[in-house]
């Protein structure tokens, strides 16, 4: 069964900054070198294991190239959200995709948080909490001006709906 045109969820307009994969690529490689830091203590207390040891650093290589190259770029093709004075539409992932839409009248607040990683590169995050079972929904990576405006038009928004976003 098809749906009319009119019933299916657009796709929401706005990309997260293009900074976002610099921020998904650095908080990816700070893992990816807890790892390497692992296997060389591993090499240097255990020299009985060379072949493992080969294996596993070779399998980090190549995880450390899709962590750190593939996924924030994957993941970049897919995010995006939208503020609307109906709702706030969000997509997002890379492997797991999933997308949210919060109606403005379930809006109960507007926050806006700033990683250390976030803080350097100019960008925040912004959660909009909602009466809703699914948890807060989360647009992160915007530069910080574009999410001011956002939280300040969310405000605007929410403050015309006038109930008690349950």
């Amino acid at each position: 069964m098809s749906l009319p045109r009119s019933t299916i969820l657009a796709e929401p307009a706005w990309r997260p900054s293009a900074k976002a994969k610099l921020l998904w690529a650095l908080e990816n490689a700070i893992g990816v070198a807890v790892l390497f830091i692992v296997l060389w203590v591993w090499v240097v207390l255990d020299g009985d294991r060379r072949g493992w040891q080969l294996f596993a650093g070779l399998a980090l290589v190549v995880f450390a190239v899709v962590a750190v190259v593939v996924i924030p770029v994957w993941r970049y093709t897919v995010h995006r959200w939208e503020v609307t004075d109906e709702a706030v539409y969000t997509r997002v992932g890379w492997l797991d995709q999933e997308s949210r839409v919060a109606p403005i009248s379930r809006v109960q607040t507007v926050d806006t948080e700033r990683g250390p990683l976030e803080r350097i590169l100019g960008l925040a995050t912004v959660t909009v909490t909602t009466a809703s079972s699914a948890g807060a929904v989360k647009i992160s990576a915007l530069d910080l001006p574009v999410a001011e405006e956002a939280v300040l038009r969310l405000t605007a928004i929410a403050a015309q709906h006038r109930g008690d976003a349950t």
